[in-house]
């Protein structure tokens, strides 16, 4: 009878341990690719959840604005509503007019640049010997309120005796169909975008504005001045109007949102954010917001015209 060896005793031969190693061997490779792919699943899992955090996630962060005065009171009132809305990020804003906003911007000290003027070609290109992308988002659309005291017994200019006013060609109300009232020159300082645009638009931009000019450096200084002064003349943005002053039709046209949207309107621009490339992260987040439902209808309460 045969008589069957013990187990043991068949694992001691040279074949049977040769055959133990490899199965051991065999083991150990597949329990090793076996853990390795479960490793290269969290790895991949975990990279998924840092580059594309998810959806409703709280944002975090700081953010910098500074420049066009025109701007820095809608400005301030998108930053409260947004900051409102995501208790985590803060942002600063500051005034100091449009060319100050775009010469911060250039020397990369701030996110955005507010500019209610379009951006020079020579600050393009010192933007870029900077190593900076200049990039204009439209917020919204202004124009241009000329106001006067309501003692000029002004109603309405042509853009062309306007330009001769703040040239200083036309000095008394009663030339252009006023009151016989000296005419006092009010304006915005020159660093203000507001300066820049009403100049190459009404005064001429191979003219100079009249030196008896007092250079304002904010829109509620303008207004300020008009309202006290029987023979003032200034110009604010929409938004700056109020009751106390006269806004004049320009070549018969008043500066209202229809008309600035059509085009008919002829002291209407553009208001913008200027960034470094296109807006990225928390500020990308900001600038969509600004564009969306609840930042236009800011854009609209503050007197402006919304984009949409």
């Amino acid at each position: 009878m045969f008589e069957r060896k013990p187990i043991v005793a068949e694992l001691t031969t040279p074949k049977a341990q040769l055959l133990l190693i490899a199965l051991f061997v065999l083991g150990v490779f597949v329990l090793t690719f076996v853990t390795g792919c479960g490793n290269a699943d969290e790895t991949s899992s975990g990279s998924a959840s840092t580059d594309a955090p998810a959806q409703g996630e709280d944002l975090t962060g700081m953010l910098t604005v500074e420049g066009s005065d025109t701007m820095v009171n809608i400005a301030q009132a998108w930053a409260e509503k947004f900051m409102d809305e995501n208790p985590g990020v803060m942002i600063t804003i500051k005034g100091g007019g449009s060319g100050a906003g775009i010469a911060a911007l250039i020397n990369d000290t701030v996110d955005f640049a507010l500019s209610s003027r379009d951006v020079k070609d020579s600050e393009f290109e010192e933007g870029e010997a900077h190593g900076v992308d200049i990039v204009e988002n439209v917020t919204s659309y202004d124009g241009i309120a000329v106001i006067v005291n309501p003692a000029s017994g002004m109603t309405g200019i042509s853009l062309d005796d306007l330009g001769k006013v703040y040239r200083g060609e036309i000095t008394n109300w009663s030339e252009v169909g006023g009151n016989d009232l000296d005419i006092v020159l009010i304006g915005r300082d020159s660093a203000s975008g507001t300066f820049a645009f009403f100049h190459d638009e009404v005064v001429g931009a191979d003219n100079d504005y009249s030196p008896s000019m007092r250079n304002i450096k904010t829109n509620m200084g303008i207004v300020s001045e008009v309202t006290g002064n029987p023979g003032a003349v200034g110009y604010v943005g929409m938004g700056y109007v109020t009751d106390d002053t006269v806004t004049l039709e320009i070549d018969g046209v008043y500066g209202t949102v229809d008309h600035v949207l059509d085009g008919s309107y002829p002291l209407s621009r553009r208001m913008l954010m200027l960034s470094n490339g296109q807006p990225a992260g928390i500020a990308k987040a900001f600038f969509d917001w600004i564009e969306g439902p609840a930042g236009q209808q800011i854009v609209a309460d503050e007197g402006f015209v919304p984009v949409n």
